[in-house]
């Protein structure tokens, strides 16, 4: 029978969790496909209206991918906002990695109607198949696109797990 000597047994043993991980940054680009979106329903309120949809964002970069995008979108003009959150699911390669699909259900963007300015956080969590792998990622609107979609610039980290 074959024993590993007692201190490589410990070693392995005290091992920290996630000591296999590995993290890469990431950054690239990409744009929201807001004309091809599928508007399930949207009502007025007294400060402007609330729409829930269904959109596509197409990522490139580090990840290249697609995104399907079950979003609801908050628009205050009284505070001049627009806030968009819901559930997305990407599905493409990170970093050149075998495809993945990630699950975000935390995901928030943010608009200031006034200036135009746009941040986000998105919150790739969940892996549903391929590489265990979580990402974070900070998002920053760059305009729109000749089609009228919006652009953005994405950074971030993503961690594969057992690696």
């Amino acid at each position: 029978m074959f024993t590993l000597p007692l201190r490589i047994l410990v070693a392995a043993l005290l091992l920290p969790a996630g000591a296999h991980d590995r993290t890469v940054n990431v950054s690239g680009g990409g744009f929201d496909s807001l004309n091809t979106a599928i508007v399930h329903e949207k009502h007025d309120t007294p400060t402007g209206s609330i729409q829930k949809s269904t959109e596509t964002v197409e990522l490139n970069g580090d990840l290249i991918g697609r995104v399907l995008y079950q979003v609801t979108t908050v628009i205050d003009n009284a505070h001049g906002t627009l806030v968009n959150t819901g559930d997305s699911v990407f599905s493409g390669t990170i970093a050149g990695s075998a495809p993945v699909m990630i699950l975000d259900d935390q995901s928030r963007f943010d608009v200031n109607l006034v200036t135009g300015q746009e941040r986000g956080q998105v919150s790739l969590v969940h892996a549903l198949a391929g590489p265990k792998v979580r990402c974070t990622l900070d998002v920053v609107g760059t305009g729109l696109n000749a089609d009228g979609n919006p652009t953005f610039t994405y950074t971030g980290q993503c961690t594969f797990r057992g690696e």
